[in-house]
C-alpha cells in the first residue's frame, strides 16, 4: 500500500471513530424537552399536559383498606375517623411500574397514569391537594392505598402524578397535603389552628371518661406540634386545652381500659412519647 493511500485510510477511520464517539456521547446529554412529553420507566410518551385532576366528589368510607389499627413491618397505624381540615407538610415519593396492575388497599387496581395516591392513615377514599413547595405546582389526588412505609415519608403519589409536580425525576419532594371534604361532616379529628383562643380549646363537659395525656407545655406551638406528631398513631380526638396555666394534649375519652394501654403502648414503642391516666 503506498504512502499516500494509507494517510487517506487512517484519516477515514480517525473520522468515522470520532463521529461514533459523539453520538455515543450525546445519547446521555441531550436536553428532555420542558412540558413536552416524557417517557415512563417502559418508554412510554406521557404528556401531563392531556393529564386531569382527580375530580372530588362525595364517596361512602369503604370497608377495604380502612382496617384500624393495622400493622406493617412491626410499626402500627391506625386510621383517622375523619379527612376533615387534614394539613400536613411532608416528604412525597411516588410508586410506579413494579406496583402497577396490582390491587390497592381498598382492591381497586392500580393505574400509574391515574391521578391516584397512598397514605397510612387518611380514610380511603380521600381526595386531598398535593402542592410542591420547590416550584409551588399542585394536583388533585385520590388516595386508595396505604403506604409509603419506608423511611420518613407522608405520602405515595402515582407515577404520573408525581410527574405533574416535577419530580418523578428526582424521586421525592417537599410537599404540602390540604384534604379536600365534601361531606359537611362535623367530625373534628383535633382541635385545629394557633388561632385558637384558651377558651376555644377548653374540654366540654360533655366529653366525660378516661384520657391519655402525652403533653403539658406553657406555650400552645409545643404543644400542637405534639397533636400532630401524635395524630398518625390513633384514630382517637387528640385535643389541646389550657388547664392550670399549661396546653395540655389529651387523647380520648378512651372508655375501654384495654383499648387505652394498647394506644399507650403504641406511643410509647412506636414514637417514644409516654402518657398518663386523667379522668375528666
Amino acid at each position: 500500500m503506498s504512502l499516500q493511500r494509507a494517510v487517506k485510510v487512517n484519516l477515514q477511520l480517525v473520522t468515522i471513530i470520532f463521529s461514533a464517539s459523539l453520538m455515543l456521547g450525546g445519547c446521555g446529554t441531550l436536553p428532555a424537552v420542558v412540558g413536552g412529553p416524557q417517557k415512563d420507566g417502559r418508554g412510554i410518551a406521557v404528556d401531563t399536559k392531556t393529564i386531569v385532576n382527580a375530580v372530588p366528589r362525595v364517596e361512602p368510607i369503604t370497608k377495604a383498606g380502612n382496617k384500624s389499627p393495622y400493622s406493617v413491618f412491626g410499626k402500627t397505624y391506625f386510621v383517622l375517623p375523619s379527612s376533615q381540615d387534614y394539613r400536613e407538610q411532608g416528604v412525597a415519593s411516588w410508586y410506579g411500574k413494579k406496583f402497577h396492575g396490582r390491587k390497592t388497599s381498598n382492591g381497586e387496581v392500580y393505574d400509574m397514569y391515574a391521578m391516584t395516591a397512598a397514605h397510612k392513615t387518611l380514610p380511603i377514599p380521600t381526595y386531598a391537594r398535593v402542592t410542591n413547595l420547590e416550584n409551588k405546582r399542585s394536583v388533585i389526588v385520590r388516595i386508595n392505598d396505604r403506604g409509603p412505609f419506608h423511611g420518613p415519608r407522608l405520602i405515595d403519589l402515582s407515577y404520573v402524578a408525581a410527574l405533574k409536580l416535577g419530580y418523578a425525576d428526582q424521586g421525592t419532594a417537599d410537599v404540602l397535603i390540604e384534604t379536600i371534604d365534601l361531606s359537611g361532616s362535623q367530625n373534628r379529628v383535633a382541635a385545629q389552628g394557633s388561632s385558637a383562643t384558651p377558651a376555644d380549646n377548653r374540654l366540654p363537659s360533655l366529653n366525660q371518661g378516661r384520657y391519655l395525656q402525652v403533653g403539658a407545655f406553657d406555650k400552645l406551638a409545643p404543644a400542637q406540634v405534639l397533636q400532630k406528631q401524635v395524630r398518625g398513631y390513633t384514630s382517637y380526638p387528640i385535643l389541646v386545652q389550657q388547664r392550670d396555666l399549661l396546653y395540655k394534649v389529651w387523647i380520648g375519652p378512651i372508655s375501654d381500659r384495654l383499648e387505652f394501654e394498647l394506644v399507650k403502648r403504641v406511643l410509647k414503642q412506636s414514637a417514644n412519647i409516654s402518657g398518663f391516666m386523667v379522668v375528666q
